[in-house]
């Protein structure tokens, strides 16, 4: 097969859509509504910890490669969150201010299950990304991947924002459900991926353990491969987190919020393009030697906010960072399927993925306590020189042996 079907792109941007809405609803909607209510920095950065499904995933992705048709995980995951969402719905906006009691034990639990059935169907869809894609497409297919991603994050955060403000968080809350189950109809649509693994296998109980230790054995540059997954977001995850927080002390409302947020959100679908022509002309390690170096600076711009700058300003700032995010994780998780074997796509990506988030992840929740004790300046610029001591990381990357990017020169023919 020399190109996917459009059925199957519009599948596969359907589910990484799908995945945005509650990422947004969690990195964007709840962090401004808590923020603009006077909740405590340190509590919101620590609404990360929600997120641990989307970092420890790996443990059970080798599964969803072995067992079932990716297509029936696919669809009962994504019933599941859309049933967390009706159930989120029912509780009022007061629930998200008031850090005690039942009602806020019931939301932390709600938006636990789903973010791990979120995470869960993203093993199932990366996989079957990866297996029905041809690898000369990884590049372009994580530009798809990140812009249907940002979309989502663009729905479930801005969008939601200003429906609060006319219809009311239930309703809001109902209509993402509702979306939820309209975007698994295309799915349906394209036949079903043939499993890679037989059931049948002889070594059926050491097939989890064989999983982890195949993708790490006997691959030359995977140590310096591994020191990028571990830095190159960093500087995304500490800085972000705080912006919403920041703008709340500088004046900014929910309204004023939700335009920013949107603007960037569509600008970084531009960025997402531009990340995989970029990726596609320049190769991996220049793509992400330039993409990083973008990132960090965007990253360290959201310090100039503190001293008072126009509002055209901080747009101009906000567009940059998100072009440079968008390009910056096209980049990375195109290598990401460069190191994908066969047979164990799902199990290999969503193992890269959590290793990168789960340091990604202790910067967002620390985020809050850096923030509090250096300021929001100091602490802006950290994350910006964090960001550049990655790009050294990068750099070594050179050293790496050509049979390991045997599929980036294949992207390049």
């Amino acid at each position: 097969m020399s190109r996917p079907t459009p059925v199957t792109l519009l599948a596969l941007a359907s589910l990484y859509l799908a995945q945005g809405l509650p990422s947004g609803l969690l990195a964007h909607t709840l962090p401004a509504i808590m923020s603009l209510e006077g909740v405590d920095e340190r509590w919101i950065g620590a609404l990360k910890l929600l997120a641990l499904p989307w970092f420890f995933k790996f443990l059970w992705a080798p599964w969803l490669d072995r067992y079932g048709q990716r297509h029936h995980w696919i669809t009962g995951l994504q019933l599941l969150a859309a049933s967390c969402l009706l159930c989120l719905s029912l509780l009022p906006v007061t629930t998200f201010t008031t850090t005690a009691g039942v009602s806020f034990a019931v939301l932390l639990l709600l938006l636990f299950c789903l973010n791990t059935a979120s995470a869960t169907q993203d093993i199932a869809t990366d996989g079957l990304a990866v297996s029905v894609l041809p690898r000369r497409w990884h590049g372009i297919a994580n530009s798809l991947q990140v812009g249907a991603y940002k979309v989502g994050m663009i729905a479930g955060g801005s969008g939601l924002l200003l429906l609060l403000d006319h219809i009311g968080w239930m309703q809001a809350t109902q209509g993402m459900a509702v979306l939820l189950l309209l975007l698994l109809l295309p799915v349906w649509l394209m036949p079903p991926a043939p499993r890679t693994i037989p059931v049948h296998e002889p070594q059926a109980r050491d097939y989890w353990q064989d999983s982890f230790r195949g993708f790490f054995q006997h691959r030359p540059g995977m140590m310096a491969w591994l020191a990028v997954l571990l830095t190159f977001k960093v500087a995304d995850s500490l800085g972000s987190a705080m912006i919403k927080p920041m703008l709340a002390q500088q004046g900014w409302d929910a309204s004023g919020m939700a335009g920013l947020i949107l603007l960037s959100s569509l600008c970084g679908l531009l960025g997402a393009a531009l990340g995989g022509v970029v990726y596609f002309r320049l190769g991996a390690i220049r793509s992400l030697l330039l993409a990083g170096f973008l990132q960090a600076v965007g990253i360290g711009a959201w310090s100039l906010v503190t001293i008072g700058i126009s509002t055209h300003a901080v747009m101009a700032i906000a567009v940059f960072e998100q072009v440079a995010d968008g390009m910056s994780t096209v980049a990375l998780f195109a290598v990401m399927m460069a190191w994908c074997r066969s047979g164990h796509e799902g199990g290999d990506y969503t193992l890269q993925v959590s290793l990168h988030m789960v340091i990604a992840g202790i910067g967002s929740v620390l985020s809050g306590f850096v923030a509090h004790a250096l300021g929001f300046s100091l602490h802006f610029l950290l994350a910006a020189m964090l960001g550049m001591a990655a790009l050294w990381c990068v750099w070594q990357l050179k050293h790496t042996p050509l049979p390991a990017w045997q599929p980036e020169r294949e992207v390049r023919a």
